[in-house]
């Protein structure tokens, strides 16, 4: 009798079959926020055609109860705002375990605050189904999913069933994305500080994707979060479906770099491909010189012990462009002192960075700059700073 109530839904299914609907379900759940809420109406990467963007923005009613506008504003402030004070779910600023455990609370949190919504949350549906239901009623649609789910499944297995579907984004989307995605991880590209995004794995599929934070952090506006020849995107492959049924439609994805014959001197069209792809400029940058570090590092050993440790000790920190401060900056400079070939390659990095910081500068000033730093490079008798330059001239328009 007990298991008749329990168990007793209009589908009987063995345990495996509650298990793999239960997975379906919450990868139609990670397909609605990856590629409706973040990629679509977020970062307006792609285009969705009128019946699939509904599609999601129903479903996300049914099983999440997040509002488009709320979601889509306190991402972008978390870009633009990143591991600050004002970063809604920083772990660098609220802590890894508030965030990891706790990070749907800091979501609900700056839902209500009103300066969010009304700077970030430009363009978001403002319809009569959003104004009337989808905002008005938020929490009314996960009752309305538990009762179909009980309907269909039984007590026990439908409710199971919902406690997976309500528990899963809340917990790897708020939680540890947010979280792990900003403490742990590797990183293909040097984002500007004091961004710390990370990514968790080469293989999208746990969340849709959304693993390959770091890549996402560098190329916000790209509809596809795969960069490296290693890395899988199951969000993208969903977009390639949903495109190939004309259905969606992708704006913009992230610059491959190409590559020509070195120019004797670089041009607006050297500029702009070094511009555009200025994370591989600066990836590459880094790669080039760990020769000459392994160098300067085995010369310093000899005479100057403590200044190669000190060197050695921050090599990572000062080929990435990490910011030091007090006593690590002060024992920095003093050893770089010692090595006129480090200290060149650590300050001609910070110079080749200003050529994509310097918002107020002309095209024509630009273009003078790079020229004048390939020349200080190719001059400056560290062999690989002359290969470096040769390979940014290289660089051209895709």
């Amino acid at each position: 009798m007990i298991e008749t109530v329990l168990f007793s839904g209009l589908l009987d299914l063995p345990w495996w079959g509650y298990v793999l609907v239960a997975l379906v379900l919450v990868q139609v759940t990670i397909a609605s926020v990856t590629i409706y809420l973040h990629r679509h109406q977020a970062h307006r990467a792609l285009d969705l055609h009128p019946v699939v963007s509904n599609f999601f923005r129903l479903w996300l009613w049914l099983t999440t109860g997040m509002v488009t506008k709320e979601w889509a504003a306190i991402h972008r402030k978390h870009h633009a705002r990143c591991e600050t004070g004002e970063d809604p779910h920083s772990p660098q600023v609220h802590g890894i375990n508030r965030v990891l455990w706790l990070g749907v609370f800091l979501y609900v949190k700056e839902s209500f605050n009103k300066e969010t919504m009304e700077r970030f949350g430009h363009g978001t549906p403002d319809d009569w189904m959003e104004r009337n239901v989808y905002s008005r009623h938020a929490i009314h649609g996960l009752f309305l999913t538990g009762a179909v789910n009980i309907a269909l499944f039984g007590l026990l297995p439908g409710l199971l069933i919902l406690l997976v579907q309500i528990s899963w984004i809340p917990f790897w989307a708020a939680g540890v994305i947010n979280g792990i995605g900003h403490y742990f991880g590797y990183r293909s590209w040097d984002v500007p500080a004091p961004d710390a995004s990370r990514n968790i794995s080469p293989i999208g599929l746990w969340i849709g994707g959304e693993e390959l934070h770091n890549n996402h952090h560098a190329f916000p506006a790209s509809a596809r979060f795969s960069v490296k020849w290693y890395e899988f995107d199951i969000g993208w492959m969903y977009i390639r479906i949903l495109e190939s049924l004309g259905l969606a439609t992708v704006k913009k994805v992230a610059p491959t770099p190409r590559f020509s014959a070195p120019k004797a001197a670089a041009d607006l069209d050297t500029l702009h491909a070094v511009i555009a792809n200025r994370y591989d400029v600066l990836s590459r940058y880094a790669k080039s010189m760990k020769r000459t570090y392994a160098e300067e590092l085995q010369r310093l050993r000899h005479w100057s012990p403590s200044d190669a440790e000190v060197l050695r000790s921050l090599k990572r920190a000062l080929l990435r462009g990490k910011a030091l401060a007090g006593v690590e900056k002060a024992r920095v400079a003093e050893a770089l002192k010692k090595s006129r070939a480090l200290d060149t390659v650590v300050a001609m990095r910070q110079e080749l960075i200003s050529l994509w910081d310097r918002s107020s500068a002309s095209k024509e000033q630009l273009l003078r700059q790079l020229q004048d730093w390939c020349h200080r490079a190719e001059t400056s008798g560290v062999a690989s700073l002359v290969d470096f330059s040769r390979r940014l001239r290289s660089y051209a328009a895709g």
